[in-house]
């Protein structure tokens, strides 16, 4: 996702010393299209022929949210996953997650609107983290099941419920 983020510097500056699993973890994070989650980070990292021990990448991700270099996204399962913080080359944005195949993608930062303003005028409140995460079922999916879980038949299921 992001070529342009010089890694290193990012760490320095949030003052963290630039160790290799920081940065191969960081860089993960920050080069995929998508938040991953644990395993895919885990799985990436072995692939790139960086193995890090589960403890340590576990911590390390903890630390790298800890100085706001990455977020916790909430994944629609119990397991959360990580993506780059808002910063001069990833914007605050919404992401989408798939209730069938469990993948989330970023979507378009300007693709929804949320007035932190207006809201904090409203009430009394001061807020820190805005997540907005649409769930529902991705086009892959739709099309894989030849739309069996989706379009008609998941509304008319939505209705019966209500």
């Amino acid at each position: 996702m992001c070529e342009r983020c010089n890694y290193s510097e990012l760490l320095e500056k949030s003052g963290l010393p630039p160790t290799p699993h920081r940065l191969s973890v960081l860089k993960t994070i920050g080069n995929s299209p998508a938040p991953l989650d644990y395993k895919a980070i885990y799985r990436a990292l072995e692939e790139a022929r960086h193995p890090i021990n589960r403890v340590t990448l576990y911590r390390i991700l903890d630390l790298l949210v800890e100085k706001g270099l990455i977020e916790r996204i909430g994944s629609g399962s119990r397991a959360p996953c990580y993506g780059s913080a808002p910063n001069a080359h990833h914007p605050r944005h919404p992401h989408f997650y798939c209730s069938v195949c469990g993948s989330m993608e970023c979507l378009d930062p300007g693709s929804l609107h949320v007035d932190v303003r207006a809201i904090q005028e409203a009430y009394p409140v001061r807020i820190q983290k805005v997540e907005v995460r649409l769930d529902g079922i991705c086009g892959h999916c739709l099309t894989k099941e030849g739309g069996a879980h989706g379009g008609e038949s998941d509304a008319s299921r939505c209705r019966e419920r209500n």
